[in-house]
């Protein structure tokens, strides 16, 4: 048997404070009350969250839609520049607007925090951004963990994660079989960079030019960092609103791997979109990572939603009310593109040059 002398080894010494993560529970528990449903039971503190499906059996074929996500690595500027109250806006966004994709209304979220070292208040100023953009989406907080992983990250490092679940009648499941030729291409304005890119969006920034993130930019109107952390737009009850008010046979969330991409994932076979550039201009931040980093534009529209965060493809005559049900809600909306017969390849052209 080996002999160790010293102190005896307790939880705590070996960096994972339960007194700790306990405080950051009662600090949050008044910002997850805020993110509730009718249907939602029980209290934060559970094994696991509850929800009522019975509100289901209005439904005639319910389906359930479920995606999780993260923010990446905006989380590191949200860690630099010590705010915290906004990435879990981002999460909630990525989560709920994949989702409402297919016509999903969001129901509840569940949430992952993953700390070097609990700090409550850091914790709860996170959970507050989930629960401010569950409000937001019009879905519940039912439940989380925050695990606390010394040794694997930084006493002031953490990484985000959600999972969320929306239910869709059957018969109004929205996807690709519903395109047709002649459809419009509706683009709907991005609050900003978003929640992706940031790997090629810091590397441009912070190491390539070398700006720190209280460097103000007058293109921006206010620092770098600020503009780097403004909160994804949630677009969940917009997207409900106009299914509701006009047909829409399929939505695309620009997320990851730019507009083309992620618009022929709802582009059917024989069907090809094109997208007209000149149809709006993206925010400057777009074009000075191009200009600093010397991005290439294909590398840029690969990585960034360029000034678009979701898109809806709709019948010719559903564009008048679409667009008026975006403007009623404070959303900036256009009609940036067409559904056609596919003449090449490709299933999403980007045509022209964008506005200045």
């Amino acid at each position: 048997m080996t002999e160790t002398a010293g102190a005896p080894i307790t939880y705590e010494s070996a960096g994972v404070d339960i007194e700790a993560g306990d405080l950051a529970v009662e600090l949050m528990k008044k910002w997850v009350r805020k993110a509730q449903r009718p249907e939602s039971l029980g209290g934060l503190g559970g094994f696991a969250g509850l929800f009522d499906v019975s509100a289901l059996k209005r439904y005639e074929r319910p389906l359930l839609a479920s995606a999780t996500d993260g923010v990446g690595t905006k989380v590191a500027v949200a860690q630099a520049m010590d705010v915290h109250d906004t990435i879990g806006h981002d999460l909630v966004a990525m989560v709920v607007d994949d989702l409402v994709v297919c016509g999903a209304e969001p129901l509840f979220m569940t949430d992952y925090i993953c700390v070097g070292k609990v700090r409550p208040e850091r914790v709860a100023a996170i959970v507050k951004g989930i629960a401010e953009g569950c409000v937001l989406a019009g879905c519940a907080l039912v439940g989380g963990e925050t695990a606390e992983h010394p040794g694997l990250l930084g006493e002031d490092e953490y990484d985000v994660a959600g999972a969320g679940t929306g239910v869709v009648e059957a018969d109004r499941l929205l996807g690709a079989d519903r395109v047709r030729s002649g459809d419009a291409v509706i683009a709907m304005a991005s609050s900003g960079l978003h929640s992706n890119g940031y790997s090629l969006v810091r590397k441009v920034f912070l190491e390539r030019a070398g700006w720190a993130l209280d460097r103000e930019v007058p293109e921006f109107g206010r620092t770098l960092g600020e503009e780097l952390l403004e909160p994804t737009r949630i677009y969940s009850l917009d997207c409900l609103a106009l299914a509701r008010t006009t047909e829409v046979h399929a939505f695309s969330h620009i997320t990851g791997g730019g507009l083309a991409a992620n618009l022929a994932r709802v582009v059917p076979d024989g069907l090809g979109a094109t997208v007209d550039r000149g149809t709006w201009a993206p925010a400057p931040v777009f074009g000075t990572v191009a200009e600093l980093g010397s991005v290439a534009r294909p590398d840029l529209e690969r990585t960034l939603n360029m000034g678009v965060g979701m898109m809806a493809i709709v019948p010719a005559d559903s564009v008048d009310v679409a667009l008026a049900t975006c403007a009623d809600r404070g959303l900036d909306a256009w009609v940036a593109g067409e559904v056609t017969e596919r003449e090449g390849e490709e299933p999403v052209v980007l045509t022209g040059d964008y506005a200045s």
